[in-house]
């Protein structure tokens, strides 16, 4: 009778330490992407500077176009976490936007490469209906616009419709970050977000002009 050896068992997945190499996958893939373009990123570069085996690399992100995707969502992930801590414990509405605005533009001051990667997703992903920063832009602005509604309500700021507010502020930052990608940061972002805010919160006419003029 032949004795039955029991099978060793694989050493148990430990998921924090896959989270981090996760992580840490994606943090060279940001920069390669960032520095070489889509299709100038080898992934055998990535898993060497990684110290991985390609096949480990394929474990985590099943495609090229995956990793670059993931790579994506996460710097959205990453700016929706940076403002959400930065106006956590802020009570008064309009110090919530003004903070929200500075973190925002500070996030891409920081990491001018994340602009470019959101630039490569829209020319080599152009079948994608929606976009990574738009599909997060839809699910956290209604958020934005509850809170306009709370202040047109106290009469802190004038009544017009929430949906113009925000895409106002949204395609004025939007617009912003690539400025200072293109034109190499012309100004520090703490400056440009006052000088946004001054103009949202005040306008450029004067009072007596306020009054005159309507649009």
């Amino acid at each position: 009778m032949k004795l039955q050896i029991p099978k060793k068992l694989g050493r148990p997945a430990d998921p924090a330490l896959s989270a981090r190499r996760q992580e840490e996958i994606l943090d060279v893939a940001a920069k390669l992407f960032a520095e070489h373009g889509y299709s100038g990123t080898d992934t055998q570069d990535l898993a060497d500077q990684v110290q991985v085996g390609k096949g480990t690399l394929y474990r985590y992100f099943s495609s090229k176009e995956d990793l670059f995707l993931a790579a994506v969502d996460r710097v959205m992930r990453r700016l929706l976490e940076r403002v959400e801590s930065s106006i956590a414990g802020v009570d008064d509405p309009l110090d919530r936007i003004e903070i929200a605005i500075q973190t925002y533009l500070g996030f891409f001051e920081e990491h001018p490469g994340f602009v470019e990667l959101l630039i490569q997703e829209r020319a080599q992903f152009k079948d994608r209906k929606k976009p990574t920063y738009f599909r997060h832009r839809e699910a956290n602005v209604e958020k934005w616009r509850d809170l306009y509604r709370g202040l047109i309500a106290a009469g802190r700021v004038r009544k017009m419709s929430v949906e113009r507010i925000t895409d106002v502020i949204s395609q004025t930052l939007y617009g912003t970050i690539f400025v200072n990608y293109f034109a190499g940061q012309p100004k520090p972002s703490q400056e440009q977000a006052r000088d946004i805010l001054d103009v949202v919160f005040h306008g450029i006419l004067a009072e007596g002009e306020r009054k005159r003029r309507t649009i």
